[in-house]
């Protein structure tokens, strides 16, 4: 997802307890399946989310694949996912009402749920996230 500092809102909001990718994806694997969505600097940068075009359940995602497409009314970009994995559920609500993305990044507005291999995603901290959109 392109980052446009321009456009950003003065506070953003970046929990502690995610990880993050450089694409504005967020990972929560303390929860297993872990949940996948994207943060509120890209969903702030895409504006209100008109249509998702989710993978289906069972989909083998490979770290770098673009597994979701995000249709707004500013552009379509791809959901490029950090993590490797089995796609386990899809949010059904987000789908049927995209701006529960938008509205609610970091609780109902997951897109995804997981299963995760084993190996070590190069993700980012909520600081060193935080310190790349500034």
């Amino acid at each position: 997802m392109s980052a446009n500092t321009e456009d950003k809102p003065a506070k953003l909001d970046v929990p502690d307890h995610l990880q993050y990718s450089t694409e504005h994806v967020w990972v929560d694997d303390s929860v297993s399946p872990a949940l996948i969505g994207v943060t509120e600097y890209a969903a702030n940068q895409m504006g209100e989310l008109v249509f998702l075009d989710l993978p289906e359940v069972g989909t083998r995602v490979e770290a770098g694949d673009e597994i979701v497409e995000l249709e707004s009314a500013k552009a379509v970009e791809p959901l490029v996912c950090p993590v490797a994995g089995v796609v386990r559920y899809v949010n059904c609500d987000a789908s049927d009402d995209p701006s529960v993305i938008t509205n609610d990044p970091y609780g109902e507005g997951w897109i995804l749920k997981m299963d995760l291999d084993d190996d070590e995603p190069q993700l980012l901290s909520a600081d060193e996230y935080g310190a790349m959109i500034k």
